[in-house]
């Protein structure tokens, strides 16, 4: 019988579980996070601490399982609405005050873009209707304008922006493929239309964005 691994990054930790085709649980184990805090409500973490963690996590719940990891059918992931950056051949880019390379994400929670996220708010594009008809300083437009206007050496240097659950697809498998979830729910994506908006990304800053 096929076994399928859910593995689930959360805010604090990464947790992983073994599940038999009826869904059942037969193992799961869980390694901490780093979260990194600053002022101007700055919180980040590392792309590479957090695969660790999947990794050491996974091992476990393998093992804990008896399921041979040949017989694992299928791997899913979820994860925190966070913004990965990397650089060319995938290496992490600084993405704060601290200039450290290894703080590559911005945190869910992390509302540095409150400004920009008025800003767009503020631009009446019909796109917004898909999102509530406001968009939150927690999704992923606002933190990509921030990076624009704040540290557009990195901006410009990134060779991808990720969803972080599509990060741990990438990084598992090497597809660049994004979740339409992802992309739809918190890059405004529409879904319905098979396409983004270009007029949009120009209007808020972000044209650099419609020219890829």
């Amino acid at each position: 019988m096929p076994h399928y691994l859910g593995i689930d990054v959360g805010t604090g930790s990464a947790r992983a579980g073994v599940f038999d085709h009826t869904g059942n649980m037969l193992a799961s184990a869980k390694r901490d996070i780093e979260v990194w805090r600053e002022a101007g409500d700055i919180v980040e973490q590392s792309s590479n601490d957090i695969w660790r963690a999947v990794c050491a996590a996974t091992r476990e719940a393998v093992a804990q399982s008896g399921v041979a990891p040949e017989a694992i059918a299928g791997i899913g992931f979820d994860a925190t609405c966070s913004l990965v950056v990397l650089g060319k051949g995938g290496v992490p880019l600084a993405i704060g005050p601290s200039g450290n390379p290894e703080r590559n994400i911005i945190v869910w929670m992390d509302h540095r873009a409150v400004e920009q996220t008025r800003r767009i708010n503020r631009s009446g594009e019909a796109v917004l209707n898909y999102v509530g008809g406001v968009i939150s300083p927690e999704m992923e437009t606002p933190k990509l304008l921030w990076l624009a206007e704040n540290l557009p050496a990195t901006f410009n240097a990134a060779w991808q922006f990720m969803d972080l659950a599509d990060f741990l697809t990438w990084r598992a498998t090497g597809s660049l493929a994004r979740s339409v979830c992802t992309v739809t729910c918190k890059w405004t994506y529409l879904a319905h239309e098979s396409r983004w908006d270009e007029a949009y990304f120009r209007k808020i800053g972000l044209g650099a964005l419609a020219d890829e």
